[in-house]
């Protein structure tokens, strides 16, 4: 029997706490139209402590998404996390989450490919349904970024772009040919991957970093890095390469897209493939202006709120793209 994968639940979860743009006004040089004219960002979420941890986040998200399709949890049968930041440097949080559910001894994979992170976890799922190997599987993206960012001047063009929140789907099993995901594409090229990057902690030292900081070293390394405007530049060209092979690939055009969903990393990246593509505001999701850049969230978090609001309907054409650290770069066409 050849099996499909289709996307039956969605579901999203972010904190309570919104920080606006003059939220950060108080604790570094900026203002909201240097961060408006330069992001497209109004606000983002900042988890609450004692509440909210990445593992719990995507559980969250993960029960919205099995309530949207009317499945139980011990229904699900292998469970994919992306993430860039986990409660631990180990164990992943697809097993937190496992626990967290009440779910039998499933396996739980974890996905580190950042922005790109849920399309490689999506691609995974899509695969081993294909195959046959698992009926049901959750494919979750959650992230915690807010402790992680500089939020001094010195690390404004960082601070003020990232968020926190969570996202999830359902993927399942389906015999109907004309439904589902028709593919995913993934990428990479990684003579670029200190362009944007968190270099500290790592193995790459004899010392701990602990030891290192009492000993007067650099603090700059713990701190994310980009290169905004190579960033930029490659993320625009890899955008478009990778919706025109998902496009090539099912014999389609941009004509027959109906929704696209980026990866929300800056608003200009998001209009600039819109235009491209010649899509109308209407054909492009973003919430970026709500949000931030929630990294492997992202698109999850887009998904289950255009959904929510009633923008996919059967039959219609998704187009999702994602590009980020690596550098790494995915695309998926869903008929839906």
């Amino acid at each position: 029997m050849k099996f499909k994968s289709k996307i039956i639940g969605t579901g999203h979860y972010v904190p309570g706490r919104v920080v606006t743009n003059d939220d950060l006004s108080t604790m570094m040089e900026t203002s909201d139209e240097w961060i408006v004219e330069r992001t497209g960002i109004n606000e983002r979420r900042w988890f609450e402590a004692g509440k909210d941890t990445v593992s719990k986040m995507g559980t969250a998200a993960a029960r919205n998404a099995l309530a949207s399709a009317g499945v139980e949890a011990n229904e699900v049968d292998f469970i994919v996390f992306a993430t860039l930041s986990p409660d631990y440097y180990f164990p992943g949080c697809g097993v937190l989450v496992q626990e967290q559910l009440g779910i039998d001894t499933v396996g739980a994979l974890d996905v580190r490919n950042q922005c790109s992170g849920f399309l490689y976890g999506l691609s995974i799922a899509d695969q081993f349904i294909k195959t046959g190997m698992y009926k049901t599987i959750l494919v979750i993206g959650s992230e915690i970024q807010s402790n992680i960012m500089d939020k001094s001047s010195n690390g404004r063009s960082m601070a003020v772009i990232f968020g926190d929140g969570a996202g999830a789907v359902l993927v399942q099993a389906t015999e109907e040919e004309d439904r589902g995901i028709l593919s995913t594409h993934l990428h990479s090229e990684g003579q670029h991957a200190l362009e944007l990057t968190v270099k500290e902690p790592s193995t790459l030292h004899n010392e701990q970093i602990l030891d290192r900081l009492i000993a007067g070293e650099s603090k700059e390394d713990l701190y994310p890095y980009m290169n905004g405007p190579f960033v930029f530049k490659h993320a625009v060209v890899r955008f478009m390469e990778v919706i025109g092979e998902a496009l090539d690939a099912n014999q389609m055009t941009t004509d027959e897209i109906d929704l696209f969903i980026p990866h929300q990393a800056n608003l200009r990246i998001a209009q600039y493939v819109q235009k491209k593509l010649q899509l109308a505001d209407e054909q492009v999701w973003n919430n970026i202006q709500r949000y931030g850049n929630t990294t492997a969230a992202s698109i999850p978090i887009a998904l289950s709120e255009a959904n929510d609001a009633g923008k996919l309907k059967t039959g219609d054409i998704l187009c999702l793209a994602a590009f980020g650290s690596g550098f790494t770069w995915a695309s998926a066409l869903i008929r839906w």
